[in-house]
């Protein structure tokens, strides 16, 4: 048995039983390694983990309701990651966001130690890498060249999973945004940059330095002062626009024509 300071404390997260049920077997082979926890599906994950922060998750990507990469982008403080999946197109995106390994499925007991011991050696390093910002979990979640389809947001032990069109403004608050959708407002730790450089542009505008608009919520521009306007929304919030907001927006509007 090995020392209780060197063991490494796992959850394995996947939607299949007997891939669970594989996976801790091949674990039990390893002394210093304890299955903490095993989850279902992207939501059971990130409470899970959340709670027990083990040293290491074994996390398939494709999944029901979240996928892999939006489990990481919900977590506070991401551990060591090996994914294990049967779709080899997301290796790249696995080590965008500092995946220790992957594995793909059919796993065999050699591939996984092999895996484990990258999660050892990046365990024991000294300085481990800074965990990658939520909007580059979730960039790297995205094919190239396609936008966001919906908005995850961790409150408490709850996940809400806002679809895009569903968005009617996102506001800046610090190092948050404020997220409204279907009447209600949802705080989210990310840049209104970051949060935007995502949406597409077709249907999002940054009209303020703090606001980012869905378009299709205008009802009319009002002229405020010389250089700003007034966006007048349909459920009859009012947003200010700026001069490079309202230059966006023209742009936007008469090309759609």
């Amino acid at each position: 048995m090995a020392p209780e300071a060197t063991r490494i404390r796992a959850v394995i997260v996947d939607d299949e039983a007997p891939a669970r049920a594989l996976l801790r077997e091949f674990l039990s082979a390893h002394a210093d390694v304890e299955v903490a926890g095993e989850c279902a599906n992207g939501f059971e994950a990130v409470k899970v983990i959340g709670e027990l922060e083990p040293d290491l998750v074994l996390l398939d990507v494709q999944m029901p309701k979240l996928d892999g990469f939006e489990v990481l982008e919900l977590l506070d403080r991401p551990p060591v990651v090996v994914f294990v999946t049967a779709f080899d197109e997301y290796a790249l995106k696995a080590f965008e966001v500092h995946a220790v390994d992957y594995v793909l499925k059919p796993v065999g007991r050699e591939r996984l130690s092999e895996a484990l011991a990258h999660a050892r050696g990046r365990l024991g390093a000294p300085a481990a890498a800074p965990a990658p910002a939520p909007a580059a979990l979730a960039a790297a979640a995205r094919p190239p060249g396609q936008f966001v389809e919906r908005i995850l947001v961790k409150d408490g032990a709850n996940v809400h999973v806002i679809p895009v069109e569903r968005l009617d403004w996102i506001e800046a608050q610090d190092d948050y945004v404020a997220i409204r959708a279907d009447g209600k407002t949802h705080l989210k730790p990310q840049t209104l940059a970051e949060i935007a450089a995502g949406l597409d542009p077709a249907r999002f505008v940054r009209i303020h330095r703090s606001y980012v608009l869905n378009v299709e919520r205008i009802a009319r521009l009002e002229l405020y002062a010389k250089d700003s306007r007034v966006a007048f929304l349909k459920d009859g919030k009012d947003l200010p626009v700026s001069r490079a907001g309202y230059a966006r927006l023209r742009e936007l509007l008469s090309g759609g024509r």
